[in-house]
């Protein structure tokens, strides 16, 4: 009947109603269900990350903390070889992430290339050991055992351990917690300068604990069981791997390569020399030439991510000669500590110690540098950019290496007293060490202020898909500085017949070397200074010169906001019933 047809209608218009209002609510609880898995899951690798971070930067600290010491007075090298050893170790584990990371790209794949960087990290850790551990002092049964391992021997060892460790340290920055495994693609400069911040100030604590604790063991309490410490380190990094195998291993987007970058470059060079012997036309820009439209075998978005990565080739040449000056600390500053007066207040201090100052304003600096940059990013219009940092920061470098040459002169005042280091008597200026703590706290304030603010550069004046490859080159500059810095050492030794660099630093004129590396790096930072205006304004580069030529890459991420959206359309309740399992 009529009257049953309505009521019939009346209740159906009810229950759908009752449904509505209920369909909501358990749609939210099933949303809500499923982030939390996973927002626990970013979390989890986040934490992860961070602590393999942590554990591999405990190893490398541990390894480098006393290896002047240890290469002078178990090795028998040299003062300026054992310094040498030390920058090129440092060298060769900055270098050695950015061809792992190529390799786990290209030819081996990133799970095998890990597990591979596991175990050279290992055996690298394992051998350390064995070259410094005493042989000499096996007792069996009341009787002493000679076992000595020859010198030549230990020396094999030795560079062999720290190749392995260098390449395990290279894959493990490379694979496991490379800077993009942190999501940082949305961020803007202030947050991007904010995480740099804290990300350098807590690898800088953790290689403060490394410097007071490790130093100590290997130099006083338990010297030959130091090295076991680097070990331990590794092996734990390596369990933490084993935990998310998986999980944390990031795979970073493949549109982009090192290789490629490195061919736009070449092709355009090629073309040019050939257009400048037979034609005389010209295009805007010189890596124009690679592109397909002007005879070269490269696509314009290939050859624009190239054009913003090579503006910031000036940035990471400046770079070179300050990463010179910050490897002082760990070679021509330690020699200085190491022939100085190390005892205070009746307490023997270790000689890597002494780094813990650089360290100590680094850690003062960056929350008072977070409250500065709040408010310069904050105020309208302001146009900040770190590279005032920069040239603060250059600054101070070649104010700390030339404090350095007038403390050499200082030291050399005092007279000489006895002092073992290693179980070897030197001879050694009674000045005590803190009076070179100026040198030490103006590096520590310089690296307070560059290395956050280059890597914001390095991070945020190229296209996204180009991140990566601008961080791999900054790291190539770096690498290069410390390998100059051996080979200023070695030229200065060699040119000077040993007085510039000397073994025994009360022989020669070790401040002569300070002060030409601070008046060449006063000479890098006015260089630096000429031209920190190309990259003054964030905003206005990063929107109309660097990243508004690439539109394809906004366009690429409109396409996946279509799909997602697309997706979860598709996978609504509302529209489709099939659960989901």
């Amino acid at each position: 009947t009529p009257a049953a047809d309505r009521r019939d209608t009346r209740e159906k218009g009810f229950l759908n109603h009752m449904a509505d209002k209920e369909h909501p609510a358990l749609l939210g609880r099933s949303n809500h269900a499923g982030k939390l898995p996973q927002a626990e899951k970013k979390l989890q690798e986040a934490v992860c990350v961070l602590l393999v971070e942590l554990c591999e930067r405990f190893t490398f600290f541990g390894i480098v903390c006393n290896m002047i010491l240890f290469c002078t007075a178990r090795l028998g090298y040299r003062s300026h070889q054992a310094a040498m050893v030390n920058m090129c170790f440092v060298g060769t584990s900055t270098l050695t992430p950015v061809l792992l990371g190529w390799l786990a790209e290209h030819l081996v794949g990133r799970i095998r290339l890990v597990c591979i960087c596991m175990f050279l990290h290992f055996l690298g850790t394992a051998l350390l050991p064995v070259v410094s551990f005493p042989f000499e002092d096996v007792y069996i049964d009341r009787r002493h055992i000679l076992l000595t391992l020859p010198k030549r021997e230990q020396k094999i060892v030795f560079f062999f351990a720290l190749l392995t460790a260098s390449l395990g340290i290279g894959g493990i920055r490379a694979i496991v917690c490379p800077l993009s495994a942190y999501s940082l693609e949305d961020c803007a400069p202030k947050e991007l300068l904010s995480f740099f911040n804290w990300f350098h100030w807590l690898v800088n604590l953790n290689s403060a604990v490394v410097f007071v604790s490790i130093a100590y063991i290997q130099q006083s309490v338990a010297r030959n069981l130091g090295f076991l410490i680097p070990f331990v380190s590794g092996l734990m990094a390596m369990i933490t791997i084993h935990m998310v195998r998986g999980e944390m291993i990031y795979k970073p987007k493949t549109d982009s390569s090192l290789l490629t970058a490195f061919g736009v470059i070449l092709s355009a060079l090629r073309t040019r020399c050939v257009r400048c012997r037979y034609f005389s036309a010209a295009t805007g820009s010189w890596l124009d030439l690679a592109k397909e439209n002007h005879g070269g075998r490269y696509s314009e978005a290939q050859v624009e991510g190239t054009k913003s990565l090579a503006r910031l080739f000036p940035l990471f040449a400046f770079q070179i000669l300050y990463r010179t000056c910050i490897m002082q600390i760990p070679s021509g500053y330690y020699l200085q500590t190491m022939n100085s007066n190390l005892h205070f207040s009746g307490f023997f201090l270790p000689v890597a110690a002494m780094n813990v100052i650089s360290i100590v304003p680094l850690l003062i600096l960056v929350p008072i540098l977070e409250c500065i940059n709040s408010w310069l990013f904050s105020s309208k219009n302001s146009g900040h950019s770190p590279t005032i940092y920069i040239v603060v920061g250059h600054l101070c470098a070649a104010l700390s290496v030339m404090i350095a040459g007038f403390s050499e002169i200082h030291r050399k005042h005092f007279p000489q007293v006895e002092q073992t280091l290693s179980k070897e008597v030197l001879l050694v200026s009674s000045m005590p060490c803190f009076h070179l703590a100026p040198q030490y706290i103006l590096l520590g304030v310089a690296e307070a202020l560059v290395t956050p603010s280059c890597f914001l550069l390095s991070f945020w004046l190229v296209p996204e898909r180009m991140r990566g490859i601008s961080m791999h080159f900054l790291a190539l500059f770096n690498g290069a500085g410390c390998f100059m810095g051996a080979l200023f050492v070695q030229t200065a030794h060699t040119g000077t017949q040993g007085n510039w660099f000397p073994h025994l630093l009360h022989e020669g004129k070790l401040e002569r070397f300070f002060f030409f590396l601070a008046s060449l790096m006063m000479v890098n930072t006015l260089g630096f200074w000429s031209i920190a205006h190309r990259y003054n304004n964030l905003h206005e580069d990063c929107t109309n010169e660097f990243r508004g030529s690439l539109l394809g890459e906004k366009l690429l991420k409109h396409g996946k906001a279509i799909k997602h959206y697309n997706a979860v359309l598709e996978s609504s309740p509302i529209l489709s019933p099939v659960e989901k399992t």
